[in-house]
């Protein structure tokens, strides 16, 4: 028996952007489009085909039974859409997918639920579509209720449960009904952090028998401690397929993402809670030199600019900063210099927040810059986590000197006092 649990070939799906996908149309389409072809010609609409986009482009891959590899890259690389081909959801445009084994996959909450039925009745639903007999089921039944932690509402249809015991349902029914192969988005994005650390736990299980799991997610703390292989994706291709411990890194300090300015789109959310992050930018301290490249004896200035449309009380607005494997080294935030900015009411209006870095502070190395905004205890007004890489870099002054032999990721300067006895 082959030890391929996955084998993936050249595997490549085109979306159309714009223009109708649909195989036929109703009789009230065809009629509006016979009225609106004359105004297209005039406009010269119709000489502009639906642009086409390729969601996966030439990916290829195998992964083997027992393997945990994890699956990173930004939004729009075309992770989701690989787990969906495999999970049969919908159909490559090229290439080719063997699957070796039986499939359970959860790639949203509560996929495959049904939500006029009752819990029980979905754990029934969700085995037979696995092709598990009704025997099957029931042997595992206990374990899957447990595990949910819904006993009290097994037989109250899921149209009314909430999202966490929607979310720990779907795992739980995904996770013990045996599948060769497990396939996950984003389960860990709800939930708390107790049923987080029993998700993972169930998935590191599922693997020591013998059976493959492929874990997509922005996670990474998750990934590190689940996965041993990763896989980068990038626009559509697979761009490094590794340790994931490199993956990783790779990920967060790609010489691409290494940039001195990052500027943002506002969201919805943003625009309801009246904030919106404009920019960041690191910059030479004491100057508005801009520089993804900072030196040790220098230190560095990160510059947060941002808007307030409606106004807040109660604010802060905070800077992280990352290692290579996404741990937070430290975070700040402004009211951490000037408490009275909690209390102050934060006007309409263009606001600049500046912090400075000094060069007694880190050792040389790549980091990685996030931002944030919230009203403690009561909303977060924006939270983003892996921004951009900086590069600080050694001159030679300051760990030649009192850094040689130093171990760790911060080198601060810290008073000592010694006498003699």
């Amino acid at each position: 028996m082959s030890d391929i649990a996955i084998r993936v070939e050249h595997l490549s799906k085109q979306y159309r952007i714009g223009g109708s996908q649909a195989p036929y149309q109703t009789l009230r389409e065809t009629i509006v489009g016979a009225v609106r072809k004359p105004l297209k010609v005039l406009s010269g609409e119709s000489k502009v085909g639906p642009e086409k986009i390729w969601a996966l482009n030439d990916v290829s891959f195998e992964i083997k039974r027992g393997e945990v590899v994890g699956v990173i890259g930004r939004n729009g690389a075309g992770k989701s859409t690989l787990l969906k081909i495999l999970s049969h959801i919908t159909s490559p445009t090229k290439g080719r997918v063997e699957i070796h084994g039986r499939v359970g996959s959860l790639l949203e909450v509560g996929t495959g639920f049904h939500n006029e039925l009752t819990g029980r009745e979905n754990i029934y639903l969700n085995g037979a579509i696995l092709g598990m007999t009704r025997a099957e089921i029931a042997r595992k039944f206990d374990e899957i209720v447990d595990f949910a932690e819904i006993e009290k509402f097994l037989d109250t249809p899921v149209k009314h449960y909430s999202s966490g015991m929607y979310m720990r349902l779907a795992f739980a029914v995904a996770a013990h009904l045996e599948p060769e192969i497990l396939l996950v988005d984003e389960v860990l994005a709800v939930g708390d952090a107790e049923f987080q650390k029993k998700c993972l736990g169930k998935m590191v299980e599922v693997a020591h028998k013998g059976r493959a799991v492929l874990f997509v997610s922005h996670n990474i703390a998750a990934v590190l401690n689940l996965c041993s292989r990763g896989m980068l994706f990038e626009k559509g291709q697979l761009l490094f397929d590794a340790n994931i411990k490199n993956v990783v890194e790779r990920y967060l300090t790609d010489n691409q993402n290494i940039k001195s300015v990052y500027e943002f789109k506002t969201t919805l959310l943003e625009k309801q809670n009246g904030f919106n992050f404009i920019s960041v930018s690191i910059l030479r301290p004491g100057t508005n030199k801009i520089s993804s490249e900072v030196s040790l004896v220098e230190g560095f200035d990160v510059e947060i600019k941002y808007e307030i449309s409606k106004p807040i009380k109660n604010a802060n607005i905070a800077f992280h900063l990352y290692n290579g494997l996404g741990s937070c080294i430290f975070s700040s935030t402004d009211v951490d210099s000037d408490i009275n900015l909690f209390e102050k009411l934060r006007e309409k209006g263009i606001y600049v927040s500046r912090v400075f870095i000094s060069k007694d502070f880190l050792r040389a190395g790549k980091y990685v810059v996030g931002v944030s905004a919230s009203i403690p205890n009561r909303k977060i007004l924006g939270d983003y986590k892996f921004l951009m890489s900086i590069n600080v870099i050694d001159t030679g002054s300051v760990e030649e000197t009192i850094g040689q032999g130093r171990e760790g990721i911060i080198s601060p300067v810290i008073k000592w006092r010694t006498k003699k006895l």
